[in-house]
C-alpha cells in the first residue's frame, strides 16, 4: 500500500494554502526580545555564539543580535556576535533593535562600520492610541520622529526596518500615515508588531491585507514582517495566518521566550514549516537548538512541550504502545513513527519511546525488556513487572524496573 493512502489529510481539503509554493524568511529574536523575559538569564557570550551558529545551521535567515544602545554589555555582546558572523562566514544576516533616537541608531552604525558587515537597523516606536495617550505623543510627533530616524539609517547606508509597536491595536488612519512616511523616507521593510499578543488569526489576516494594499498603492518594493507575541496563545497560529496573507518574514524565539509570556516559538515554526513543505533544511538538530537555548537562558523545557518536550514521543498507554509495536513488527518505521503521532519523530532527530505504567499492557513490558537487552519471552519476569506497574500510580523508572528484574533473578 502507498504510504499516502494510510493517512487521510483533512488539512488538504477545501482551499488549502500551498506553503511549498512561497518563500518565507525567518528572523530569530532569541538574543534580543527573548532576553527581555524577566525569568530568563542573559547567556554568556560563548553561549550566544553557539546559538548564532545553530540558527545558521537550521536555515534561519536573520538574527537580532542585540540592542547595542542599551548599555556597555549589550554593545560588547552585539559587537562580538557581528564579528563571529563575519569571521565564521555564517549564512545568516544580522539586525539590531533601536529606538527612533540618534544614539541608538548610531550605536548600530558604529558596530557595522567597525566589523564591516551590513546590519539591518530595526527602529521601533509605539503607535497605538493607548500608547500615544500614555506617552503624551501625537501622531505628528511619531511621524516626524520616525521619518528622521529612517532617513538617518538610510543616509548611513544600512538597511532599514520600521517597527510600529502595538500595530495590532493601531487605527488604520495612523498606520497609513506612518507607513507612507516611512516608505517615502526609504525604509525597506515594515514590521507589524503584535506587541501585547492582542491579535487573533482573523485580525492578523485583516491587518496584513491592509498593509499589503498600502504598499501596493505606494508602488515601492517594500517587504512586510510579522512579529507576534503569545499572550492569548495565538503566536504560532498568527505566524501561519500572516504567511498565508503574504508577509515576507516572520519572527520567533527559541521556546517562545520573550516579554511576559513570550513570542511565537521559532522551533515550532521551523517544525511546522518543514511538515508543510516550506522549509527544506535538515532539522535533525532542532532538539539541540532547544536544549542549548534552555541551558543558556535558564529556561526549563516543559515535559509536554510540542514535539520537543520529554513526553512528546513517549507513551505508557497500552493501546498506544501496542499499535506502535505492531507497526514496528511489520518492519515499517514510517508507520511506527506516525501511528500515534502527528509529528514524525525521526525527521527531527528523535524517536518513539515506550514506557511501563499503571495503564500499560504486557506488550509495553515485552517491548521494554527487548529494547534493554532482557528476555522478553520470560513470562514470569514480564508478569512480575506488569503487576508492579499496576500497583504504581505513575510511569516506572528504569531503576524501579531493574529492581524488579533483580528480585526475580534472586528468586530463581
Amino acid at each position: 500500500m502507498d504510504e499516502r493512502d494510510l493517512i487521510y489529510d483533512w488539512n488538504e481539503k477545501g482551499e488549502p494554502f500551498d506553503y511549498s509554493s512561497v518563500r518565507i524568511e525567518l528572523d530569530d529574536e532569541t538574543l534580543r526580545d527573548g532576553l527581555q523575559n524577566p525569568s530568563v538569564t542573559d547567556p554568556p557570550i560563548d553561549k550566544k555564539i553557539e546559538l548564532i551558529h545553530m540558527m545558521a545551521e537550521l536555515g534561519i535567515h536573520t538574527a537580532d543580535i542585540g540592542l547595542p544602545g542599551a548599555g556597555p554589555r549589550a554593545r560588547a555582546d552585539t559587537l562580538t556576535l557581528a564579528k563571529e558572523i563575519r569571521d565564521a562566514k555564517l549564512p545568516i544576516a544580522a539586525n539590531c533593535a533601536a529606538r527612533t533616537v540618534e544614539a541608538d541608531i548610531m550605536a548600530v552604525v558604529d558596530i557595522s562600520q567597525e566589523v564591516g558587515i551590513p546590519i539591518e537597523v530595526c527602529t521601533f516606536i509605539g503607535s497605538s492610541p493607548i500608547r500615544r495617550y500614555a506617552e503624551g505623543w501625537t501622531v505628528d510627533f511619531i511621524r516626524e520622529t520616525s521619518e528622521k530616524a529612517i532617513r538617518l539609517v538610510v543616509s548611513e547606508g544600512l538597511p532599514s526596518m520600521y517597527v510600529t509597536e502595538d500595530t495590532t491595536r493601531t487605527d488604520p488612519e495612523t498606520l497609513e500615515s506612518l507607513y507612507l512616511t516611512a516608505i517615502a523616507a526609504g525604509t525597506q521593510r515594515l514590521c507589524l508588531a503584535d506587541t501585547v499578543g492582542h491579535a487573533t488569526p482573523n485580525g492578523t489576516r485583516a491587518l496584513v491585507r491592509f498593509v499589503r494594499e498600502l504598499v501596493r498603492e505606494a508602488g515601492q518594493d517594500v517587504m512586510i514582517d510579522w512579529h507576534g507575541h503569545r499572550d492569548r496563545g495565538f503566536g504560532l497560529a498568527n505566524c501561519l495566518a500572516a504567511i498565508e496573507e503574504g508577509v515576507h518574514r516572520v519572527h520567533g524565539t527559541a521556546l517562545g521566550i520573550g516579554e511576559r509570556v513570550g513570542n511565537a516559538e521559532m522551533d515550532l515554526l521551523l517544525l511546522n514549516l518543514k511538515l508543510l513543505g516550506m522549509h527544506d533544511r535538515d532539522l535533525s538538530r532542532l532538539p539541540d537548538y532547544v536544549r542549548l537555548a534552555s541551558e543558556a537562558c535558564g529556561v526549563e523545557v516543559p515535559h509536554n512541550y510540542p514535539a520537543l518536550g520529554a513526553d512528546a514521543f513517549r507513551t505508557g498507554t497500552g493501546v498506544h504502545a501496542a499499535a506502535i509495536i505492531k507497526a514496528k513488527k511489520k518492519g515499517h518505521d514510517w508507520l511506527a513513527d506516525r501511528i500515534y503521532s502527528g509529528v514524525p519523530a525521526s525527521e527531527f532527530g528523535l524517536k518513539q519511546k515506550i514506557e511501563i505504567s499503571h495503564v500499560s499492557g504486557l506488550s509495553n513490558v515485552k517491548y521494554w525488556l527487548g529494547e534493554h537487552g532482557f528476555d522478553a519471552d520470560d513470562d514470569e519476569l514480564c508478569r512480575a513487572i506488569f503487576e508492579h506497574a499496576k500497583a504504581a500510580n505513575s510511569v516506572l523508572s528504569e531503576a524501579e524496573i531493574r529492581a524488579v528484574i533483580e528480585e526475580c533473578r534472586s528468586r530463581s
